[in-house]
């Protein structure tokens, strides 16, 4: 399939988020399908769903499991269609294992594992009540700067409750068919295992890494668990209690009766005891049959979800069968969705030995932005969200596509993810008021080292015409890019004028470099701005070779352009590469820029 505006047979002309038509966009495209769905099924209220486990860190690829929702959600209510968007908190999942790196947390959390995840104490230090708190605050804490707005659902809050008591029995009663349903896929799902294991390639022809496939464990459905493997000749239940005396699920269901509901189970801590199902509230249905109970129970018309639960066997496919044949209503209708990458991410302490949260992410750029990345990329396309240099031509992009709306020249697909990333159906989002490039903030932010009279000075002086009277006016993009600076550039890569001239340096010059310093120096005064220093840089090799200023140049010409560069660069900051010039020269003024250069 193709990129964002691309055309496509069964592309139709819809209102967009603008209120205008063209041929919609992919979020058109699927609140289109969503709505006849929710209608052939006669919801008043259009449910979209989403699900996490806050088993540790929530990253950015588990982000696209809420942003796919939420933006097909959002789409839905700007039409003035009733929708809501749920995401259930698999806060009682099993505490499987600890995860590496995490702050606070050490071996001794390995005690734990096997119990529900409110029953794990929070990392050393934290703030929370228990290990799944932690987590999901976080994640709250960025849904909430990207404007996601859903209802949330504690799984311990339900089934504790005894909210589900009436599923739970009746899967119970229904053990048997459940069993033979997944039974038909329990030999597919093993041959999709050993084909993952194999490094099979994913759909967009990309293989699937076994560092993502390990990031995706962050999803809803974290376990795969389908209640069987108690013994050959057991029988199958879909219940797992939690032990009243250890806490953990180490525990096997050895007898139930349909008619009291009495159900006995021993646990591998010693313990075993016999429970009246219906009031007992200590454990819940495993994970197959657990999430197509809650379709049904939540009406849910439409949840995507990640590659690892498409295939054969796996809880979406299976999940399907189930919810017709067993419970009574249908499979959501919704996409898979492709893997988020990471490109040259430093480690960071919020996710250190793993990979970033949205946390990480809106450190470094703004909310609509990171909103973007997802609104403009097919669910089923992957993509990475830079931590490198690679933001900054990621910002680029952004600021001319918001050039282009300007003009009038975007197109239509173009407009509708701009206008997803920057609004909501509740209205627009934070943004900077006057969004200078993000490399020039970045680059100024390093020289100054975040100095707010020096960086103000610097900004004042870009555009004289115009100039910046207070750093206001570029928050939060500015602190955005000094705090990309501070924690993803290297500190060997940072930019540190020098003091004092390199005379030695200075004195080893010939003519013809004698001269283009002398240029540049005459220069300074009728172009201090950064239009005027890029002409002037740009420039003083063009006069030197006998050119007009506004030449084109030539390949011998670049060649003296870099060669005067890099002389600029080793005289001001000692390397060969820097910051651009012309932002540099402004950031050091004028008058260190002539000591500097020997003027």
């Amino acid at each position: 399939m193709g990129g964002a505006g691309s055309k496509e047979r069964d592309e139709k002309e819809v209102p967009d988020v603008a209120g205008t038509t063209h041929e919609a966009d992919w979020v058109s495209r699927i609140a289109d399908e969503v709505i006849a769905e929710a209608e052939r099924r006669g919801r008043k209220t259009v449910v979209c769903a989403s699900g996490l486990s806050p088993s540790g860190p929530i990253h950015l690829g588990n982000l696209r499991e809420v942003m796919v929702p939420h933006l097909v959600a959002d789409e839905i209510k700007r039409r003035g269609v009733e929708c809501e968007h749920i995401l259930s908190w698999d806060d009682y999942d099993r505490f499987r294992k600890v995860p590496a790196g995490v702050e606070g947390v050490d071996e001794s959390w390995n005690e734990h594992i096997g119990r529900p995840l409110t029953s794990v104490p929070a990392p050393a230090g934290s703030l929370y009540a228990n290990w799944a708190e932690h987590f999901k605050a976080a994640m709250e804490a960025s849904l909430l700067e990207l404007g996601v707005r859903y209802r949330g659902i504690s799984q311990t809050a339900q089934y504790t409750s005894g909210a589900y008591t009436e599923q739970i029995l009746f899967a119970m009663r229904e053990r048997e068919r459940i069993d033979a349903v997944l039974d038909r896929y329990r030999t597919l799902e093993k041959g999709a295992k050993n084909a993952q294991k194999q490094g099979k390639q994913q759909k967009q022809g990309a293989p699937v890494d076994a560092a993502e496939v390990r990031a995706a464990e962050g999803s809803g459905a974290a376990a795969e668990d389908d209640g069987s493997g108690a013994g050959a000749g057991s029988a199958y239940y879909p219940y797992k209690p939690y032990c009243t005396v250890c806490g953990r699920d180490l525990t096997t269901v050895t007898a139930y009766d349909d008619e009291t509901t009495e159900l006995t189970y021993s646990c591998q801590c010693g313990h075993g005891e016999t429970v009246e199902l219906r009031s007992f509230h200590h454990g819940k249905l495993v994970w197959k049959v657990d999430w197509p109970m809650r379709w049904a129970y939540e009406g849910v018309v439409f949840e995507p979800s990640g590659v690892d639960h498409q295939s054969p066997g796996s809880s979406f496919v299976v999940g399907g069968q189930l919810v017709k044949e067993i419970f009574g209503g249908e499979q959501p209708i919704g996409p898979m969705y492709a893997f988020v990458g990471i490109s040259g991410m430093a480690k960071m302490s919020s996710s250190k030995g793993g990979v970033p949260t949205p946390a990480d992410a809106l450190q470094i750029m703004e909310a609509p932005l990171l909103r973007w990345l997802y609104a403009r990329r097919k669910p089923n396309q992957s993509f990475k969200v830079a931590f490198d240099q690679e933001i900054q031509r990621t910002y680029d992009e952004w600021d001319a596509l918001t050039r282009k709306i300007s003009e009038g020249t975007a197109q239509p697909a173009d407009i509708a993810a701009h206008t997803r990333a920057a609004t909501t159906a509740l209205g627009p989002l934070t943004i900077t008021r006057r969004p200078l490039p993000y490399r020039t903030l970045a680059s100024v932010t390093d020289i100054t080292g975040g100095h707010e009279e020096q960086t103000l000075r610097i900004l004042s002086e870009l555009d004289p015409a115009h100039p910046v009277h207070s750093l206001d006016e570029v928050r939060p993009r500015l602190d955005r890019a000094h705090r990309w600076i501070t924690t993803q550039v290297p500190a060997d890569q940072r930019t540190r004028v020098r003091e004092e001239p390199d005379t030695e340096l200075l004195a080893s010059l010939d003519d013809t470099q004698r001269e283009s310093l002398r240029l540049l120096l005459e220069g300074l005064e009728d172009n201090w701005s950064l239009e005027g220093l890029t002409s002037l840089v740009y420039g003083v090799p063009k006069v030197q070779a006998g050119l007009d200023p506004d030449a084109k140049p030539t390949p011998e010409l670049k060649v003296a352009q870099r060669g005067f560069f890099a002389l600029l660069y080793r005289l001001l900051v000692s390397r060969e590469t820097g910051p651009r010039l012309p932002t540099l020269l402004l950031a050091v003024g004028a008058e260190r820029v002539r000591k500097l250069l020997g003027g």
